[in-house]
């Protein structure tokens, strides 16, 4: 401005260029608002597209996590992307591994299938009237011969026992009293109760093996001429469970906690009666499994009614292994060793996946490869000791880039990981599923590696969640437990049957070995010993292997 212009001039010009410069201010800081604003609903959008694009995957795609990539070629159905998921610079090169070929089982004959059943033969003859040539001489007999086999089955049968006792009496000879002698009756499994130990574990195996809910046996059982309500049946199944099952789970909870590794899993249970909570609101079944190189196999659930970490340290207070879960931070309430479970890794990869991309494309996919090459390596290794294994895991190949590819070495565990974050730390900024994926890696880093130092541990949780699997399928039958009674006679049923599946016998059978045994020594011995019972011991290997 001229600086012969009047004072009044120049004032009023100064305050206009203050207003403009207000102005501009106030709109820049609009624009920044509005960007941050833009930049937060296409995080929004993105992220509910990765939930329809996984509901989508869940209603109509496979649910293996097997690593299969769709061909590019192929058009989805659902056509929009997640956009970054599409295109990613990779700055570390992922190293390959070769799968070596193995061995398929071949498929079994219909002899190897019905071979341990039991054979009747029926024979097919000519009637009387047509064993006569076309002369009318008979027709000489030659042989028989084999024309097919059929399996044939019936329903289950239920029959009544009635014990009568043979009653004796001694005459004294010089008073002439009378007394009269008869022999024991066997101790019932109930008092005041027509249940047999047969019966009970028939209706616990059908509930707890097969997964049929009382209400359905109650039906069948109708049908067969035998109308057992379910609430008898359940009470059956609870008193037993109290009885004498109970006995046996308290020693598996003992035996477990003194094993060097455990795997822990939990899983929600509705239980509608207890104490002071409404009925909608969740408890849980924890569950605790040895891994599979231990030398007993042991599955133990665990009825509670809060997710709180406090209920697993309870139950592991005596423990000082290893512990292997999922992220879950309640496990970190348990103060002993962690270990984090590859399994739940290489799942956050699968459901970061985008619909339809090609391996090398997808930041997802690289992720995956890298947990499918980790487990591709552990396979190769699993027969290794486990001072073999740690061995294996913690080498470092040294000049293994030099050497001609048909000489190089696969990498091992150790250098696997070393790729693995070094590509973690090249990714950028991430969103949606992806960015739970990244942010999993990273706050489980240091139980991801846990397992390097520890051979005698797996880089996976799946021993507990195969052991917990029956029961998630079982409650989607029972849909819940009526009492907290119930739910704890859940817990040491499926303990039960879950540990002998384990150690490969015949559920049904070793139950109902176990009530026959226990109701009598319950009868004479207040206080008995089970371990006899266990179903590692070579008397009930002997008895009930599954062969």
């Amino acid at each position: 401005m001229n600086s012969n212009a009047p004072d009044e001039i120049k004032s009023a010009f100064a305050e206009q260029t203050e207003m403009h410069r207000a102005l501009l201010k106030s709109l820049q800081e609009t624009i920044t608002l509005l960007r941050d604003s833009l930049k937060q609903k296409d995080d929004t959008i993105k992220s509910l597209q990765q939930q329809i694009a996984n509901l989508n995957k869940v209603i109509f795609g496979s649910r293996s996590e097997k690593t299969i990539y769709v061909d590019p070629a192929q058009k989805s159905l659902f056509p929009e992307d997640t956009p970054e998921n599409q295109q990613v610079p990779v700055t570390s090169k992922l190293q390959t591994v070769e799968v070596t070929a193995h061995e398929r089982k071949p498929k079994r004959s219909r002899k190897e299938i019905y071979n341990n059943l039991p054979h009747k033969e029926e024979i097919i003859d000519l009637p009387e009237s047509e064993r006569f040539d076309a002369n009318g001489r008979p027709l000489v007999r030659v042989g028989k011969v084999f024309s097919r086999t059929e399996v044939r089955s019936k329903p289950a049968e239920h029959w009544c026992v009635d014990y009568y006792t043979i009653q004796y009496k001694a005459i004294d000879s010089q008073s002439g009293t009378c007394q009269f002698v008869s022999p024991d009756v066997p101790t019932p499994l109930i008092e005041h109760s027509f249940a047999s130990a047969s019966t009970v574990s028939l209706i616990i195996c059908n509930k707890y093996f097969a997964g049929l809910p009382l209400y359905r046996q109650e039906q069948i059982f109708k049908q067969q001429r035998f109308p057992l309500s379910r609430t008898v049946m359940a009470n059956w199944v609870i008193t037993v469970s109290e009885l004498y099952l109970e006995r046996i789970y308290l020693r598996l909870c003992k035996l477990i906690v003194q094993q060097p590794v455990i795997h822990a899993d939990e899983t929600p249970i509705q239980v509608l009666k207890e104490p002071d909570r409404r009925a909608q609101q969740k408890s849980y079944m924890w569950v605790y499994a040895t891994p599979k190189r231990a030398k007993i196999q042991i599955r133990c659930f665990s009825y509670e009614d809060s997710r709180s970490g406090e209920r697993a340290n309870r139950f592991l207070k005596d423990f000082n292994g290893i512990l292997i879960s999922d992220g879950y931070a309640g496990y970190l309430k348990v103060g002993v060793i962690r270990a984090g479970c590859w399994a739940h890794m290489r799942r956050k990869w699968v459901e970061a996946m985008p619909k339809v991309v090609s391996s090398e494309s997808s930041t997802a996919a690289i992720g995956l490869k890298y947990c499918t090459q980790l487990f591709e390596f552990e396979r190769r290794i699993e027969e290794l000791s486990d001072d073999e294994r740690a061995f294996e895991r913690q080498k470092i190949h040294t000049n293994n880039e030099n050497k001609p590819d048909s000489e190089k070495e696969s990498p091992s565990a150790k250098e696997i990981l070393q790729e693995y974050w070094k590509w973690m730390g090249s990714l950028g900024t991430t969103t949606g599923k992806l960015s739970t994926a990244v942010k999993y890696a990273l706050n489980q880093k240091q139980y991801l590696e846990t397992f390097l130092q520890h051979g005698n541990i797996e880089i996976s949780n799946n021993q507990v969640e195969n052991a917990i699997r029956p029961f998630v399928v079982g409650r989607k039958g029972w849909l819940f437990s009526d009492t907290p009674q119930g739910a704890r006679a859940s817990a040491v049923i499926y303990s039960l049957i879950e540990t002998a599946k384990a150690n490969n016998i015949k559920p049904a059978e070793w139950l109902e070995h176990i009530l026959l045994v226990s109701s009598d020594r319950f009868d004479h011995v207040s206080n008995y010993t089970v371990d006899d019972l266990l179903p590692w011991t070579d008397e009930m290997q002997a008895k009930f292997r599954l062969d």
